[in-house]
C-alpha cells in the first residue's frame, strides 16, 4: 500500500488515475454499441456477396406482420440464398409453396454455392422457380452484369416450369443507398440490365425492389411497367403503394419472417398464372 507523505497532492493524483480508468472504461462501452466500429473508424460492412433479396427492406422499411387470409387467389412462393444453404424443398412443397426464385449471382464477382442444390432441388419436387441477381451498379454496367447472370444460372428455357430472371435492385448493403448514382443514371443502369437480359434470354426481366428505394433512387421511374413484371416487397398486411407505372404486382414478397425456410412471397394468381409467366 503506498504511503503518503506530507505534501503530497494524493487526491489529485488518485483522481488522475480515476479519470483515465473512467475514460477507458466509457471508451470501452462505446465501443460494443451498435455501429461504434464505424463511427470509431471501423468497418462492419457485410462481406461481397452476402446481400440477399429484401435485406434492405427489414432495414429500411421495417418488418411486419404476415398478411391476413383474403378472397384473391394467390400462390405462395419463397425465395432464397446461401444463407439457407441446403434446402429441405420437400418440406416446403408440402407446406404449400409451389414456386421459388434462387440467387444465383451478385454483381460480377459472386456465383451462389448453393445453386445448384437450391434451383434443382425446388425443380425436381415440382416446382416452377427462377434465379435472381443482387445489383450492384456501382460496380460494372448493368449489360455486364446481365451476361454474368445469364452465364451462371439466370438463363431461361420455355419448359414450363422456369421463371424469367429477376433483377434485385435495392438498398446497398455495402455503402450509399443509391449506389453513388444520380437518378437519372441509375435509371439508365436498369435499363442496361433489363436490354441485355432480353437480347440474352428473348424474355423481360422480373424487377424486385421497394417502393421507397424506387422513389428515392428512380425518382419513380414508371416506364419500365409496360414489359416487366414487378415484384414488390412490402412486410406488412397488404403490397401498398406501388411504383409508377404499375397498376398491380405480380408477386409481393410479404415477410422475411416466415414460417418455414426464406423470404415467403404471393403470386398474384392460381397457379397457371405462375405457369403462364413461366411460358412467356
Amino acid at each position: 500500500m503506498p504511503v503518503h507523505r506530507p505534501g503530497t497532492p494524493r487526491r489529485s493524483r488518485w483522481s488522475a488515475a480515476g479519470i483515465l480508468l473512467s475514460v477507458l472504461s466509457a471508451l470501452s462501452l462505446l465501443l460494443t454499441l451498435p455501429g461504434a466500429a464505424q463511427a470509431a473508424g471501423g468497418d462492419d460492412t457485410p462481406a461481397r456477396g452476402s446481400a440477399r433479396m429484401g435485406q434492405g427492406v427489414v432495414e429500411h422499411d421495417g418488418q411486419g406482420s404476415l398478411p391476413p387470409s383474403g378472397d384473391a387467389v394467390q400462390t405462395e412462393g419463397v425465395d432464397v440464398s446461401s444463407h439457407q444453404g441446403n434446402v429441405a424443398w420437400a418440406t416446403l412443397w408440402n407446406s404449400g409453396v409451389k414456386w421459388s426464385y434462387v440467387k444465383a449471382t451478385e454483381g460480377t464477382y459472386y456465383k451462389n454455392p448453393y445453386f445448384a442444390q437450391q434451383y434443382n432441388g425446388s425443380y425436381n419436387v415440382g416446382m416452377i422457380r427462377g434465379a435472381y441477381h443482387f445489383a450492384t451498379p456501382d460496380t460494372t454496367s448493368g449489360a455486364t452484369q446481365a451476361n454474368y447472370f445469364v452465364d451462371n444460372g439466370g438463363g431461361w428455357s420455355r419448359d414450363g416450369k422456369t421463371l424469367p430472371g429477376a433483377l434485385d435492385i435495392e438498398w446497398n448493403p455495402y455503402g450509399a443507398a443509391c449506389f453513388g448514382k444520380s437518378q437519372s443514371a441509375m435509371v439508365t443502369w436498369i435499363r442496361d440490365f433489363l436490354n441485355q437480359y432480353k437480347a440474352r434470354t428473348g424474355r423481360h426481366a422480373v424487377i424486385y425492389t421497394a417502393t421507397s428505394w424506387w422513389k428515392q433512387c428512380t425518382g419513380n421511374y414508371g416506364g419500365f411497367a409496360v414489359n416487366n413484371p414487378l415484384w414488390i416487397a412490402r412486410y406488412n398486411t397488404s403490397p401498398g403503394e406501388l411504383p409508377a407505372g404499375w397498376g398491380v404486382q405480380t408477386m409481393w414478397q410479404y415477410t422475411s419472417t416466415g414460417p418455414t425456410v426464406g423470404d415467403h412471397n404471393k403470386f398474384n394468381g392460381a397457379l397457371d398464372r405462375v405457369q403462364a409467366l413461366a411460358n412467356g
